[in-house]
């Protein structure tokens, strides 16, 4: 059958193929416009409003107090008063940012981008791309994965039709004003964006100018090679059994060219600095600068990976290895940065937004630069694509489909010894990371969300407590911790910080672990008091009156006006309460899929977790070159919090009966003890991560 060349053909099969795509999204809009009615859509987002100045000091000098000795404190004091000083610094720096915000759609997005993200120098994998595990598939063999890609394509391809239209339904806040609308600009930039290396500063580029045409294609990476799969040819978009016959294709092209490839995408891997000058090199090549357009300006890339060994799971999965099944860890560490340059971290190209990734052996997920946005946003997207995904497959929809297809074309690259220098000195440093992190995957299973709610409390705060308890319990302080909180009901919205190392949650510790006399009722009193902290501090955040946000604005704005640097910003108080040794996000998911992160100081711990209704998913994550952190000990840590929190809350309970789920608790709890734990008393129950905490453990004191 000869290429389809009538544009109204195309538009008719086009309109076919996202019917479809577009009842289910209307279907899924149409849930929350039943539910919160009142709101009305057309209505623009109000503008992030530029907190109070008093109110930011305050609860800066409130989190400084856990984390500076006491001399530090006094200095910081003395600065923050002499900044709030009526006709000082702060209040010239917060009017020159109150006009700013007036000019600006979203005062704070440019300086927060550039300061989480656009001015680091560390290379992306690990340090800043999250790496998503999708449920598990089973491939027999490679056809089948083959036609999962060719179905992931498809669905993609389906759902950016909306994306494209901004069709996408709204999402909503779900507390505090439920129903508002939430910024969706996140959402519309996954398709259209891509991070570009810089000398001291990256750029995030659009490439959604009406001046352009749209991409057609996609960049499908096998075996350290780049290949161009055209998606639509002649105004017709592929089939799915179109493209897994181009995707077969792509595999016997990069097995027949295996030998001597020059593994070019480990550079995205680099140092930012090193790779911008890497980047210039190549593009002296008129042949390089194709192969990088091509890149840069594709939907996204599809790494069909190399399977990977179960030898390679974490040191504690026996029976996983025994069963040749992989665990948590080792899909995790395939999506985070591919397990090094001799199995698939060369098999990507890092700076691209969107990188989906399906292994021979049915490992599948997703590595994306943070930039253009949230973890949230990302997973809500994923979700609805792969239950749209499984809805395609069984209403069984086919496009017509194109028998004479021109083949994959492979994207060439002239390198020179310079550039090889550079690939050899990124393969290394990468594989130096891969072997420095320490990954630990944490299912908590003895209860979940619901278990907080039975108490009337916040999971989100009721699991951000047990992390500061944890903590106190390995290290004996507190620290700095990030928690992203979504400012998205304003205009670009992104994120601002929840701290949780507050006065009250170290008041609260210290009782917990004996620092202080408290009986089990005040310990309760404590740990109330300080949730109740914590959802204060999230719901100023959420409503536009954080801190951190607050914080960088007063000095970028000093920048920019070339004055003095104020003496609070350049006092190691500042250094001390930026140094997150704590980075923690929630990120929920409903399926059985999940997202992890790297540390993002050295001696940290990067915590992402995902409470679901009767467990909880924690992943913990830290540097093995830094003795005093070990993501398994925090693990096993956070475990026994969790469990004696849980039993302080169960031995003060009110003397009343619930029903829980239809079931009485004696004794137990909701979505928590099973089989004869229910009648055990709260004192004798321990986990045996709980009986561990009894063992030495050495290499916590650096012996």
């Amino acid at each position: 059958m000869p290429f389809i060349d009538n544009k109204q053909v195309f538009l008719k099969l086009y309109s076919m193929s996202t019917r479809h795509v577009k009842e289910y999204v209307k279907r899924v809009a149409s849930i929350d416009q039943e539910q919160y009615p009142s709101w009305d859509l057309n209505r623009p987002l109000p503008k992030l409003p530029v907190p109070d100045l008093h109110r930011t000091l305050t609860k800066y000098e409130d989190i400084l107090q856990p984390i500076l000795t006491p001399i530090q404190l006094k200095k910081a004091k003395e600065l923050i008063l002499d900044f709030s000083q009526k006709g000082g610094h702060g209040e010239h720096l917060q009017e020159l940012l109150a006009l700013e915000a007036e000019t600006k759609e979203n005062w704070a997005f440019s300086w927060w981008l550039d300061d989480m993200y656009m001015k680091i120098r560390l290379p992306l994998p690990v340090n800043s791309n999250p790496g998503m595990v999708f449920p598990k598939q089973c491939f027999s063999d490679r056809r089948e994965q083959l036609r999962y890609a060719a179905r992931l394509i498809s669905g993609i391809l389906d759902y950016k039709t909306i994306i494209d239209a901004r069709g996408l339904p709204v999402d909503r806040a779900r507390h505090n004003k439920k129903g508002q609308p939430l910024c969706m600009e996140q959402y519309y930039r996954l398709f259209t964006s891509y991070r570009v290396p810089g000398i001291k500063k990256d750029s995030l580029i659009s490439n959604n100018s009406h001046l352009l045409p749209d991409p057609e294609h996609i960049i499908v990476i096998c075996k350290n090679q780049f290949f161009v799969l055209d998606v639509v040819i002649n105004f017709t978009r592929l089939s799915e059994e179109d493209l897994c016959t181009q995707l077969g294709r792509i595999c016997k092209m990069a097995e027949e060219n295996k030998e001597g490839v020059d593994p070019v995408g480990i550079l995205t891997a680099a140092y930012r600095d090193r790779w911008a000058l890497a980047r210039g090199k190549l593009m002296e090549e008129s042949t390089n600068r194709d192969s990088l357009d091509a890149i840069e300006r594709s939907i996204f890339v599809l790494c069909l990976d190399s399977a990977v060994p179960v030898t390679l799971n974490h040191r504690n999965s026996i029976d996983e290895i025994q069963n040749n099944v992989r665990d948590d860890v080792s899909l995790a560490s395939q999506m985070l940065h591919g397990l090094g340059t001799r199995i698939n971290s060369a098999n990507r190209w890092y700076d691209k937004t969107m990188q989906f990734i399906i292994a021979e052996d049915g490992a599948c997920g997703l590595n994306y630069e943070h930039s253009p946005s949230e973890g949230i946003a990302v997973v809500q997207l994923i979700e609805h694509l792969l239950k749209y995904m499984e809805e395609i497959r069984r209403k069984l929809v086919r496009m017509q489909s194109i028998c004479e297809i021109p083949q994959p074309r492979r994207l060439q690259w002239k390198i020179n010894s310079d550039i090889e220098s550079d690939i050899q000195a990124a393969a290394e440093n990468i594989d130096r990371i891969i072997d420095d992190l320490d990954l630990y995957i944490l299912r908590f299973e003895r209860f979940g969300r619901e278990f907080p709610k039975s108490q009337n409390m916040s999971p989100d705060s009721f699991i951000q407590l047990a992390l500061q308890l944890t903590y106190y319990k390995i290290h004996n302080k507190l620290v700095s911790t990030y928690e992203s909180a979504s400012v998205r009901r304003f205009r670009l919205g992104r994120v601002d910080n929840i701290r949780a190392n507050t006065p009250a949650a170290l008041e609260w510790v210290r009782a917990m672990i004996g620092e202080t006399d408290a009986t089990d009722e005040e310990k309760m009193v404590l740990l109330r008091k300080a949730m109740q902290r914590q959802t204060d501090i999230m719901t100023q955040t959420i409503l536009g009156h954080g801190m951190d946000c607050h914080l960088l604005g007063l000095k970028e704005i000093a920048l920019e006006h070339g004055l003095p640097m104020p003496a609070i910003f350049e006092d190691e108080s500042f250094r001390i309460s930026n140094h997150f040794s704590l980075s923690t996000s929630q990120v929920p998911t409903t399926m059985d899929a999940f997202m992890c992160y790297g540390p993002v100081v050295p001696d940290g711990y990067g915590v992402c977790y995902n409470p679901h209704p009767g467990w909880i998913l924690v992943c913990v994550t830290s540097f093995k070159r830094h003795h005093d952190t070990h993501s398994d000990h925090f693990a096993f840590t956070l475990e026994s919090s969790l469990l004696q929190m849980q039993e302080l809350c169960l031995k003060t309970r009110e003397p009343r009966t619930v029903l829980l789920n239809g079931e009485r608790p004696n004794g137990g709890h909701k979505n928590g003890a099973r089989g004869d734990e229910r009648n055990m008393s709260p004192g004798t129950r321990k986990s045996k991560l709980v009986r561990q905490r009894t063992m030495p453990f050495p290499e916590v004191n650096g012996k």
